[in-house]
């Protein structure tokens, strides 16, 4: 069952949003203590997060926030605000959607679904799809696990080898592979290249599997 965290102070909101929650088998948390907002997130742990911008004590905003520096939790806005600027500064403080009251509550659970579909359900499809050869890359903590045991990578190595694993027998040449890395911002040439993917071939090959990775000559690498 899903968890999801109401922080709206508007009790008659806060009460017919709940039990239609409720109705479709969510779990709801109901936030009273609105100067206790991280606190009670840390505490129940929320799939997502309905928030109200108007809030006594800090405003949505503020505990928007306070969220992210923590959590990717999915945050959707519920607020009487109409300006533009009040869902810029929404989405660009961390939030997911922003839903205007009045709202339609068939179209509130329908942006809930949608949102915890492709934070969670997705997300498990994609553990299960990277998997070769009995190794699995998580792709939630960057670890990669072989019977039992499990090695770390960094950033650059999770880049390099998700790449990889999404292209099961196909050489990819070391251009795409750098190019992955400059579209994270990160400054890479190819003697770079070249430490990183040997340090990922010796995490792989410390779990037991030896020739995960080939090297195709003047080409790139092939995971077969």
């Amino acid at each position: 069952m899903y968890r999801i965290m109401m922080i709206e102070d508007d009790e008659k909101i806060r009460r017919i949003v709940a039990d239609t929650l409720k109705k479709w088998q969510y779990d709801v948390v109901e936030v009273t203590q609105f100067d206790q907002v991280l606190t009670e997130f840390e505490q129940t742990s929320p799939h997502l997060i309905l928030l109200d911008i108007n809030l006594p004590v800090f405003d949505g905003y503020y505990w928007c926030q306070q969220i992210r520096s923590v959590s990717k939790v999915p945050i959707i806005f519920l607020s009487s605000r109409n300006q533009n600027m009040d869902i810029i500064m929404a989405i660009n403080m961390g939030g997911d959607d922003f839903i205007q009251k009045p709202f339609d509550l068939d179209i509130l659970l329908a942006k809930i679904s949608a949102l915890i579909r492709r934070k969670y359900t997705y997300q498990e499809e994609e553990n299960i799809r990277l998997i070769h050869r009995g190794l699995k890359l998580n792709v939630t903590n960057s670890m990669i696990e072989l019977n039992g045991e499990s090695n770390e990578l960094s950033r650059n190595e999770f880049i390099l080898l998700q790449l990889m694993m999404r292209n099961i027998g196909k050489i990819v040449s070391r251009d795409d592979l750098m190019q992955a890395l400059w579209n994270e911002e990160q400054f890479v040439d190819d003697n770079t290249l070249t430490v990183n993917v040997n340090r990922m071939r010796r995490k792989i090959a410390a779990l037991g599997l030896e020739d995960f990775i080939v090297t195709r000559k003047g080409l790139g690498y092939i995971i077969e």
